[in-house]
Formats: structure tokens, C-alpha cells, sequence
């Protein structure tokens, strides 16, 4: 099969095809099935979103991520975390909220995104001394911890908006339910791994260098099912699981994943780790001023498309460093 991609532009053109094919509706179930859990148990779509969906979305940075720690490629590890995280915020978020304005819960302007916030700022200073030792990993996993707690904690509380759509939800059973949320994960996955192959391989052949393969194709790879959840929630009007998707992928990221990359190997910083750890506070602390800039709490259309150009500015500014 690799072969096959190496050499062939059809077999390229068609795995990325069939990749988003997979993608769309791998996300598409994966919303239906992620709703009508949050409708059945009374457990909001934020909650649902920060925790269950946002884990199974970032099990590519974790595949990544955790092989390349085990087999010593550390850079790989901590670079592959703050570009999705970048590319989750700026990129999804502005994607999403140019499709439907998103609006914020109080919780998640109050606890989430700025957990978000420090998740970037404690990389940055880890990273200050050159390292992040094993100790840092286990502070990440403290800070990984009370996320969930909070989370787990705010799940209690029952989902009373949108009345008329629980009627709708709860005709689906939580076998179904499951069902979808697994498959459509299973579909993110293996959509993702099929677009990145085949577009990396297109770019070999065109004589696209490694060093811009990275930043984009890879570093966009491994979101892809974060993008599609989210605009996919988006674009059904589950505005909560479009940002609990992306605020809980970036915790995920940040504390669990590189915590654990760091425990099994201490991770060392790299040129230009300054600048990637800031651009990932920076956007969401964008986040954190637009939903409180407007009486909505909301990322509006015009936020996303300042989130696109702030991405594009730095992507730019990247690619001419390399």
C-alpha cells in the first residue's frame, strides 16, 4: 500500500478522498452519538465534549506522540502537541465559528479555557530550562487530574436546554449511542491516517520539503478529527461540543499526553519552542476575550476569521524560519 502511494498519483488522489469520505461521516456519528448520550444521562454537551469526545478526537496526538517518546524522537513529541493545539484553536475554532457563531457556558469561560490558557503556560515554563524532566510530566498529570475532577463534577448537573431536542435524542438507545461514538471514532481515525498519507505522499512527488509537510499536512493529520467533529457540531447547531471539543482536546493534549510522553522520557525544548508555546497561549487566551467581549459570550463569525488570519500570519512566519 505504501508503495502503491509512493508511486501513483490515482491511489494518492483517491485515499485522500476516501479519507475525507471517512472523516465526514465518521463525525457526523460521532456528534449524533455523543448528543443523544449527553440528552439520555442529562450530562451537558459541554461535559460531553471536554471529556468523552475530546479524548477519543486526540487519540491520534496520543498515538503519536507516545511512540515517538518511546522510540526517543522526544522532538516529535512535544512539537506534534503545541502545533494541533495551534491548529485546534485558531484553525477548528475559526473554521467552526464561521459556520455558526459559538457560544460559551459559564463554566467553560470561567474553568475550561483558562485551563487551557495554563496548559501552554506551564509547557513554556518547563521548557525554560531546556527540559521537561519527568517531574514536569507528573505536575501535568496533577493539573490533567483536577481537570477531570471538575469535569466529572460539572457532569451532574442535568442538561435542561433544548427540551424539544431530548425528545428527539432519547428515541435513540444507549447501545446505538455507543455504537455511533464508536464507529465514528474508528472513522476519524482511520479517515485522517488515509488523507495524511495520501497528501504526504503527493507532496513528495511535487517536491514539497519535509520541513513544510510537517507544519501542515502532519500538524493538520493529526487534527483532522477534531476539525471535523467540530464543524460537524457546528454545523447541527451542538455549538457546546464544538468548543468543549477543542478546549478539551488542547487540555488533553497539553496535560495528559505530553505528561505522559514526559514520564516515560524527559522531553527536550527545540528552536523556536518560544514561539509555538506562545502563538498556543495567545490563541486561547483569544478565546477567552472574545466570548467575554459581547453580550452573546459568543465567538462570532468575524472572531473566527481573525483566528484564521492570526494562524495563516504564523504558519507564514514559520515556514520562512525553517
Amino acid at each position: 500500500m505504501l508503495e502503491l502511494l509512493a508511486n501513483s498519483y490515482w491511489i494518492q488522489a483517491v485515499a485522500i478522498v476516501v479519507g475525507f469520505v471517512a472523516l465526514v461521516y465518521g463525525a457526523d456519528w460521532l456528534v449524533d452519538g455523543a448528543s443523544a448520550v449527553a440528552k439520555r444521562f442529562g450530562v451537558s454537551e459541554l461535559v460531553i465534549g471536554l471529556t468523552v469526545v475530546a479524548l477519543g478526537t486526540s487519540m491520534p496526538e496520543f498515538i503519536v506522540s507516545l511512540v515517538a517518546a518511546i522510540q526517543g524522537n522526544t522532538e516529535i513529541a512535544i512539537t506534534n502537541i503545541l502545533g494541533s493545539n495551534a491548529i485546534n484553536t485558531l484553525v477548528i475554532l475559526g473554521c467552526s465559528a464561521l459556520i455558526c457563531p459559538i457560544v460559551s457556558e459559564v463554566s467553560c469561560r470561567r474553568f475550561d479555557i483558562p485551563m487551557s490558557i495554563a496548559a501552554g503556560v506551564l509547557v513554556l515554563l518547563l521548557c525554560l530550562d531546556g527540559w521537561i524532566e519527568r517531574w514536569g510530566g507528573a505536575l501535568m498529570l496533577l493539573f490533567f487530574g483536577a481537570f477531570m475532577y471538575h469535569s466529572i463534577k460539572g457532569a451532574k448537573g442535568a442538561n435542561s436546554a433544548n427540551s424539544a431536542d431530548d425528545s428527539k435524542s432519547l428515541t435513540v438507545s444507549v447501545g446505538k449511542a455507543i455504537a455511533l461514538i464508536l464507529l465514528g471514532l474508528v472513522l476519524l481515525v482511520v479517515g485522517g491516517e488515509f488523507v495524511v498519507r495520501g497528501a504526504t505522499a503527493m507532496a513528495h512527488r511535487l517536491g514539497v520539503s519535509d520541513a513544510i509537510i510537517g507544519l501542515t499536512i502532519v500538524a493538520l493529520g493529526t487534527s483532522l478529527p477534531e476539525l471535523a467533529t467540530s464543524c460537524m457540531a457546528a454545523f447541527k447547531k451542538n455549538v457546546d461540543l464544538a468548543l468543549g471539543n477543542v478546549i478539551g482536546s488542547n487540555i488533553f493534549n497539553a496535560f495528559f499526553i505530553l505528561g505522559a510522553s514526559a514520564l516515560l522520557r524527559p522531553l527536550p525544548s527545540y528552536t523556536g519552542i518560544v514561539v509555538d508555546a506562545v502563538l498556543v497561549i495567545l490563541s486561547s487566551t483569544m478565546v477567552l476575550i472574545f466570548v467575554h467581549s459581547n453580550k452573546q459570550h459568543a465567538i462570532q463569525r468575524w472572531h473566527g476569521a481573525l483566528m484564521l488570519v492570526v494562524y495563516g500570519a504564523y504558519l507564514a512566519y514559520r515556514v520562512c524560519c525553517l
